[in-house]
């Protein structure tokens, strides 16, 4: 699979020349039947690739079920949960388990067909009268709803450009062919891309070092218009790993943030067995809330992973476990949640929200949106 997959890229190289990144990250992750994310081979969990959140247990999918209520309770009983990218389906069968009012529709919006399969066998475990709630999509509602969007490691996913500062100059990093192996390649940046970095330099405490390699999404902001829009009242929910833009372009990070995964080991080549490994970036959460505001989104919050869940009231399941290993797994699985070394402070949550009210008790404990 990768082999064809690696074939079509290089095809496509000697036909057009170097590829762009972006282009290059969308083949290796979507291309038809041969992508990462398409082409049916397992990828969550312990036998996967990488562990989410949802799959170390119901911990994160309890905390988020207490925002959602009380969601639920100002909008009321006929809301709608649209989740983006629903991976293995471990998150929505956890939520539609522990919400006390279960949204009256859940969205899947998911174009692969081989992830929508392991999500139905997913989610065969729950009652019929939730799992008769599950609609799969696969493109965003046409018909507005009141309720919440939530994307857990999506924006992440998104095909990123990659830019170069060196002797003064903005270059555009492109994949071409060079002894018979994928490599890096300077082009000329796309006009999108040198209007994309004048304005994250125009906001940025200090000038970008030299030489300096980093990325930007340019489909964000497009992306969060679209998926936000059905969205008439309620709340849209990004959790990732990412920095707000000034961590993410510090001087110190001048290598850029891409990074694989293949079967839970990490490494930083894009170009190593393509269609098989996973390839992301961290996200610019400052990019994104301004992409919020762009689609006449308010700013309801932003903070640590850490911060969301222990204001939700995750340690109290602990406390509230039936017997002593009982207690014990779940302080281990809370651990990995929420301490630093691990995803509590790699992971941020930014809330959006349209025609809110209330406050949105994730945020209550320790707001970072001055970081933003």
């Amino acid at each position: 699979m990768s082999e064809a997959l690696c074939n079509r890229i290089v095809n496509r190289i000697e036909t057009n020349g170097p590829m762009r990144f972006g282009d290059y990250m969308a083949m290796a992750l979507y291309e038809p039947g041969l992508g990462y994310y398409v082409n049916g081979l397992h990828k969550f969990g312990q036998t996967g690739d990488f562990v989410t959140a949802p799959e170390q247990g119901q911990l994160f999918a309890r905390a988020l079920a207490r925002q959602f209520d009380a969601l639920a309770a100002q909008i009321g009983p006929d809301w709608t949960l649209l989740e983006l990218g629903a991976g293995s389906g471990a998150l929505t069968r956890d939520l539609l388990s522990n919400l006390d009012q279960p949204p009256a529709r859940y969205l899947i919006l998911d174009t692969s067909a081989a992830l929508r399969e392991i999500q139905a066998e997913t989610l065969s475990v729950l009652p019929d009268e939730l799992r008769s709630r599950v609609q799969w999509i696969a493109t965003p509602p046409t018909e507005a709803f009141e309720g919440v969007t939530l994307a857990n490691e999506v924006i992440d996913a998104l095909p990123v450009s990659v830019f170069e500062r060196a002797d003064g100059t903005l270059f555009e990093r492109a994949v071409t062919v060079r002894e018979n192996r994928l490599a890096w390649a300077r082009i000329e940046p796309a006009t999108r891309l040198v209007e994309a970095v004048a304005a994250l330099q125009s906001r940025l405490p200090e000038t970008l070092r030299e030489p300096y390699v980093s990325e930007t999404c340019l489909e964000l902001g497009g992306w969060i218009k679209t998926v936000t829009e059905p969205l008439s009242r309620g709340l849209a929910l990004f959790i990732d790993y990412g920095y707000p833009r000034a961590e993410y372009y510090h001087r110190q990070r001048s290598g850029g943030t891409l990074v694989c995964h293949y079967r839970h080991r990490a490494h930083f080549d894009p170009f190593v067995w393509p269609g098989l490994t996973d390839i992301s970036a961290f996200v610019d959460f400052s990019l994104a809330a301004e992409a919020g505001a762009e689609a006449g989104l308010e700013l309801a919050g932003f903070t640590s992973q850490a911060g969301f869940l222990l204001a939700l009231g995750a340690h109290e399941f602990v406390d509230q476990a039936d017997d002593e290993r009982e207690r014990i797994r779940l302080a281990a699985e809370l651990k990995r949640l929420i301490l630093p070394a691990e995803m509590g402070e790699k992971f941020k949550v930014l809330g959006l929200a349209r025609g809110l009210n209330g406050n949105i008790p994730g945020f209550d404990l320790a707001s970072q949106h001055h970081r933003l």
